[in-house]
C-alpha cells in the first residue's frame, strides 16, 4: 500500500479543478500556479510534470471503473515515475479497484485523500518501471 509517510505527505496537497469543473481554465491554471508555488513546486520546461509538482488530477466523476481505468491509464502514460495521481471517483468500486490496479501495475496505492468539496477522492504515485497494461484492457498485463 506504501509507506505510511507517504500518505500523509500528500493528504495535505491541493486537488486541482478538473477540466469539468465550473471553473474557467484559466482561473484553474492561476488557482494551480499559486498552489504550486505556495508549497515550492516549479514547473518543468516544456510543461513535464513530474514527482516535485503538485498531483495530476483525473476526473472520472460518472465513470463506472471499466471507464475510469482505460482513461486513468491514457493520463498517465508518459508521466514521470514519483507523479502524485489524484483520482476523483463517483463509483463506490473505486476504493476496491484502483488498489489492486496498483498492485497489478506497480504503482503506489497512497489510499484515499481529503477534498475540500466533498467528492471521494484517491491517490497514487507512478512507479518507475510499471507492469505494461492493454490499452483496451488495462486490468490485464500485456500479453494476458
Amino acid at each position: 500500500m506504501g509507506d505510511p509517510t507517504d500518505r500523509a505527505a500528500f493528504h495535505d496537497a491541493p486537488i486541482v479543478a478538473s477540466a469539468s469543473a465550473s471553473a474557467s481554465a484559466s482561473a484553474s491554471a492561476s488557482a494551480a500556479a499559486a498552489a504550486a508555488h505556495a508549497h515550492g513546486h516549479t514547473a518543468r520546461a516544456g510543461g513535464a510534470r513530474g514527482p516535485a509538482e503538485g498531483p495530476v488530477v483525473v476526473d472520472g466523476s460518472g465513470m463506472l471503473c471499466v471507464t475510469l481505468l482505460l482513461h486513468l491509464r491514457r493520463r498517465v502514460t508518459g508521466l514521470s515515475a514519483g507523479t502524485v495521481v489524484h483520482i476523483v471517483s463517483t463509483d463506490p468500486a473505486a476504493p476496491l479497484d484502483l488498489p489492486a490496479w496498483c498492485h497489478l501495475t506497480g504503482h503506489a496505492y497512497l489510499g484515499p485523500v481529503p477534498d475540500a468539496a466533498g467528492r471521494d477522492v484517491y491517490a497514487l504515485r507512478l512507479a518507475a518501471d510499471p507492469t505494461p497494461t492493454r490499452a483496451d484492457a488495462p486490468w490485464h498485463p500485456v500479453g494476458d
